[in-house]
C-alpha cells in the first residue's frame, strides 16, 4: 500500500499493531504529545507568564505548577476515547445528545477568532528576525513603502516557509519539526535559567520555596486566574490532540472493537503509550512554563520594580538581552534571546497551523459540506487549508495594524470553550467509552477537578469582559 493510500483514520482488522511492552520501546512510539507542547508554549508562556513574574515574584509559582498538572486529564480523557473508538474529536462532539452540534459549531467561531491571535504571531516573529539580522535599522522597510512596519518583510517570509513546509500534509514532518523546536526552545529556556547567576542576579532555594506556600495576595486575585488561563493546554490545544493520536497510529493499532481479550489487550497496551505521551508532553510544557516565569520573577521583578515587561515582543527581547550581555557580549546575547524566542513562537505558529487544517477538514467534513471518500482526499484539503492558513494570517497581520482586540476576544472565546470540552470529555467517559478502559476513582476525581479548573476559568473570562465593557 503506498504512503498516500495510507489513512489512519480507517480501522482495518488487518492493521493492528501488538503495544510496546517496555518503557524504551513505548517512547520511541510518542509524538502526538511533542506536537501539542510546541503548540502549547507560545506567546501566553513567553510574554504574559515572564510579565507576571516581573509583577509578582516568586508568589504564583506554585500556581504554575497547578495549571500545567490539572488539565492534562481532560486532554487524556479525550485521547483515550479517540483511541478506544477511532472517533475524531468533533465527530464525538457531534454525536452527543442534545446541544453536541452546537458544540462544533462554537469550535468553529472559537477557531476563527484565534487566527488573530496567530497572525499576531507571524508579526511578532518577523519583529525578532528584523531585530535579530538588522536591529534597529528600518532602512529596508523605508525603501519598500513600509514605513514603520520594518517586520512586514521578515513576516511574509516567514508566512510563505510555513505555507511550504506543511503543503505536503504530512503527519511526520508535523512531529519531526514540532520535536526539533520543542527541543530547541526547551535547551535555550533551561540555559536562560541557568545563566542567571552569572549575569549579577541570583536566587536560591528560599525564593522558590516562597513560591510554593499556597498564597495568593491580597489583590491578586485578577492576576491568578489570568495565570491560571494562560498556562497548560488550551482548548484549541484539547481540541487536536485526539487527531494527532490518531495520525499517529494508536486507533488504527488498536483496530476496530471487538469481544475478544486481544482487542483489550491492544487498547490498553496503546493507552499507556498515550498517557506516556502526555505526560512527557506535560513535563515539556511545564518545564519551559516554569523557565519563563523564574525569568521575570528573579531578574525583571526587580528591575522593574514590579511593573512587569514593557509592551510587545521587540520591548521584551532588548529587555532580556541586555540582562544576559555581561556574560555573552552584546551581540551574542541578543542572537541568544532572539533564537529562543522563534524557537517558541514558530513551533506554536507551525503546530497550531497544521492543527487548524485537520480540524476544519474533520468540521467540513462532519457536516457533510465535503466528502472524504478516499484517503487521498483528507490529504489534499489538509494539504489547501496548510498553505491558505499562513497566507490568512499574514493578510490579518498587514490589514489590522492593532489586533489587541481581536487577540483578547479569541483568547476570551478559547475560555468559554473549556467547559464545553471539559463536559464532553465526562459525557464520553461515563457513556461512551468501554469501561474496561477507563481509569479509576483518583483518575476521576482529578478529572472533576479538571472540569471546575475550567468553569473557574471561563467565569473569570465573562466577569473580565463584563468588567471591561460595562
Amino acid at each position: 500500500m503506498s504512503e498516500r493510500a495510507y489513512d489512519p483514520y480507517e480501522l482495518s482488522r488487518e492493521a493492528v499493531q501488538p503495544p510496546p511492552r517496555h518503557l524504551g520501546r513505548a517512547l520511541l512510539r510518542i509524538g502526538p504529545g511533542l506536537i501539542l507542547a510546541g503548540s502549547i508554549v507560545g506567546t501566553g508562556e513567553l510574554i504574559s507568564t515572564t510579565h507576571l513574574g516581573a509583577k509578582v515574584g516568586f508568589v504564583f509559582l506554585w500556581l504554575v505548577l497547578v495549571s500545567c498538572f490539572i488539565k492534562v486529564f481532560v486532554q487524556i480523557e479525550l485521547g483515550r476515547h479517540a483511541i478506544a473508538t477511532g472517533e475524531t474529536t468533533l465527530m464525538s462532539f457531534r454525536n452527543l445528545p442534545g446541544p453536541g452540534v452546537l458544540f462544533i459549531w462554537w469550535w468553529f467561531a472559537m477557531m476563527l477568532t484565534t487566527q488573530a491571535q496567530l497572525a499576531a504571531m507571524v508579526g511578532s516573529v518577523g519583529q525578532a528576525i528584523h531585530m535579530a539580522i538588522l536591529g534597529n535599522d528600518a532602512s529596508v522597510a523605508e525603501r519598500l513603502g513600509l514605513g514603520q512596519r520594518p517586520e512586514l518583510p521578515w513576516a511574509g517570509l516567514v508566512a510563505v516557509i510555513t505555507a511550504a513546509l506543511l503543503s505536503s500534509g504530512s503527519y511526520r514532518l508535523v512531529e519531526k519539526g514540532s520535536t526539533l523546536l520543542v527541543m530547541l526552545f526547551t535547551a535555550m529556556t533551561v540555559a536562560c535559567v541557568a545563566l542567571i547567576p552569572w549575569t549579577g542576579h541570583s536566587f536560591g532555594w528560599d525564593e522558590l520555596a516562597s513560591g510554593l506556600t499556597l498564597e495568593i495576595p491580597p489583590g491578586a486575585v485578577v492576576a491568578a486566574l489570568t495565570m491560571f488561563g494562560i498556562t497548560g493546554v488550551g482548548a484549541s490545544e484539547l481540541i487536536a490532540y485526539p487527531y494527532w493520536c490518531i495520525e499517529k497510529g494508536y486507533a488504527r493499532n488498536v483496530g476496530p472493537k471487538t469481544a475478544d481479550e486481544a482487542w483489550l489487550h491492544r487498547a490498553r497496551g496503546w493507552l499507556r503509550v498515550m498517557r506516556l505521551d502526555a505526560w512527557v508532553c506535560m513535563l515539556v510544557y511545564t518545564v519551559a512554563t516554569l523557565a519563563f516565569y523564574v525569568l521575570g520573577a528573579a531578574v525583571l521583578h526587580a528591575e522593574t520594580k514590579g511593573e512587569g515587561l514593557p509592551g510587545g515582543v521587540a520591548g521584551m527581547l532588548q529587555t532580556l538581552a541586555r540582562m544576559y550581555e555581561p556574560v555573552l557580549g552584546e551581540t551574542a546575547s541578543i542572537w541568544f534571546i532572539v533564537v529562543g524566542v522563534i524557537a517558541v513562537l514558530y513551533s506554536t505558529l507551525f503546530a497550531a497551523t497544521a492543527a487548524n487544517s485537520r480540524t476544519l477538514v474533520d468540521f467540513l467534513h462532519v457536516n457533510r459540506l465535503i466528502e472524504l471518500k478516499r484517503p487521498e482526499d483528507r490529504v489534499s484539503w489538509v494539504r489547501l487549508f496548510c498553505v491558505a492558513f499562513p497566507l490568512l494570517y499574514l493578510t490579518l497581520f498587514l490589514w489590522v495594524p492593532n489586533p489587541v482586540q481581536l487577540v483578547y476576544m479569541g483568547g476570551l472565546a478559547q475560555a468559554l470553550s473549556l467547559p464545553m470540552i471539559g463536559t464532553a470529555a465526562l459525557f464520553l467517559r461515563y457513556y461512551r467509552t468501554d469501561r474496561r478502559l477507563t481509569g479509576g476513582l483518583l483518575w476521576d476525581v482529578l478529572l472533576w477537578l479538571s472540569l471546575l479548573a475550567f468553569f473557574l476559568i471561563a467565569g473569570y473570562g465573562v466577569w473580565d469582559l463584563l468588567r471591561e465593557y460595562w
